[in-house]
């Protein structure tokens, strides 16, 4: 089963029936069924707008975020579905630090709940820079459903991988 990059953390079981339903050319239709709904956000700066909202709503007390944007140079393979950078700068006498969320321009085109559940993960960060206990206790408080999203997001990546190209 070592096609399946994206699930290669979970029991095999599950690995088992991804792979029939890849195989016998359903796990899109399945994919499309559970999530149906393309959300709308197309530029940069309406992904700004997005998190903003995100982030007043559930980490109002968090540093402010000063990018968001889509970034096409975020390599999928190695899991990066999102990345989250800080950055501290001295400025005359005193340290500056800005914080950047980067989201991989794969998901412009993305389920609605897939683009909430990889921005809840980054804005995690902000808090958390682990992924441990606490980190995903933050994500399901943001989004209950993290933890069935992040896996339903790993089959779909790995549908993306087996579907063949779409002609231009």
């Amino acid at each position: 089963m070592s096609e399946l990059i994206y699930l290669r953390a979970y029991p095999e079981s599950l690995q088992r029936q991804a792979l029939q339903l890849l195989h016998d050319g359903r796990l899109g239709a399945h994919i499309a069924q559970k999530y149906p709904q393309r959300h709308t956000i197309q530029t940069d700066k309406a992904l700004y707008q997005y998190i903003g909202e995100l982030k007043a709503g559930f980490m109002r007390n968090s540093p402010p975020i000063n990018k968001v944007l889509y970034d096409s140079k975020i390599n999928l393979v190695r899991n990066a579905l999102g990345l989250h950078t800080a950055v501290s700068r001295v400025q005359g006498g005193k340290l500056r630090a800005k914080a950047e969320i980067r989201i991989a321009t794969l998901f412009r085109d993305a389920p609605a709940d897939f683009l909430k559940m990889i921005a809840v993960h980054e804005l995690a960060h902000l808090k958390q820079k682990d992924h441990d206990k606490a980190f995903y206790q933050l994500c399901c408080h943001m989004e209950p459903a993290y933890h069935q999203l992040e896996f339903d997001l790993r089959l779909y990546l790995t549908h993306l991988d087996f579907s063949p190209p779409h002609p231009v």
